[in-house]
């Protein structure tokens, strides 16, 4: 049996709306390629009509994986079944509404493959970044602050730690996330630490973004406990829970 070269995640949440118009871009996109592929979508605990949707999409089109969440769990929580669950020889997560284009693969399969990097995340903030549809100037804002407290409180060298768009190697994918424990959306920052802190090589690329008036995140509450979770991911640090 030949193996799985792309695994492809995504986290979804109530996204009836939007993830069978993700669905079928990615589909499309991944039979014009000439590897094996699989698309895994975890849902987490969706009160819509988000997994009625997925299952009537994966009973016409093959390689669509789909694990469902008793309850809502989070979306690092989520992300983290899926990468662990991915057989691909490398494996990306994005987000239910592409906001990053599925095709910015292209790019960044080469630095996996042939140039000796373990980690791709996408970037919207380093020159070459294309930003289609900006976000409201508040979030902006507030994600440069958040950017700022990461390089104070855990690390530096990372422009832009939350674009929902990474790759990584299926070992680094399996070792990383395996340590995961933010269930959260301050989950990219604990996966990049954790990258960080194991050795892997890390190469942030600018890609195509625009974003998603739908998008689920709160302003003030998520961005609470973002600031919360920072100083865990630095107690379980201190603590030795990251071996």
């Amino acid at each position: 049996m030949k193996e799985c070269f792309l695994s492809i995640v995504i986290p979804a949440y109530n996204e009836e709306e939007r993830i069978l118009p993700s669905l079928r871009s990615i589909c499309a996109y991944l039979s014009r390629q000439d590897y094996s592929s699989e698309v895994i979508v975890v849902d987490d605990g969706s009160v819509d009509n988000t997994v009625k949707k997925i299952n009537e999409f994966l009973n016409s089109n093959e390689g669509i994986i789909l694990i469902k969440n008793n309850k809502n769990k989070g979306k690092g929580y989520s992300v983290k079944r899926g990468m662990l669950a991915a057989k691909g020889q490398y494996v990306f997560f994005t987000d239910a509404d592409l906001s990053t284009p599925i095709e910015e693969v292209d790019k960044c399969l080469p630095y996996l493959n042939a140039k000796g990097y373990d980690v791709i995340i996408g970037s919207r903030s380093i020159p070459g970044a294309d930003i289609i549809i900006h976000q409201p100037w508040y979030r902006e804002k507030m994600g440069k602050i958040f950017n700022f407290i990461i390089r104070l409180v855990l690390m530096g060298g990372l422009i832009d730690t939350q674009c929902g768009f990474k790759g990584f190697k299926r070992d680094v994918a399996r070792k990383v996330f395996d340590k995961c424990r933010i269930a959260g959306f301050a989950f990219d920052v604990e996966v990049l630490y954790l990258s960080k802190k194991f050795g892997f090589k890390i190469k942030e690329l600018p890609i195509r973004w625009r974003n998603s008036i739908l998008s689920k995140v709160s302003p003030v509450r998520h961005s609470l406990q973002m600031f919360k979770d920072l100083i865990v991911i630095k107690i379980n640090d201190i603590k030795g829970y990251y071996g």
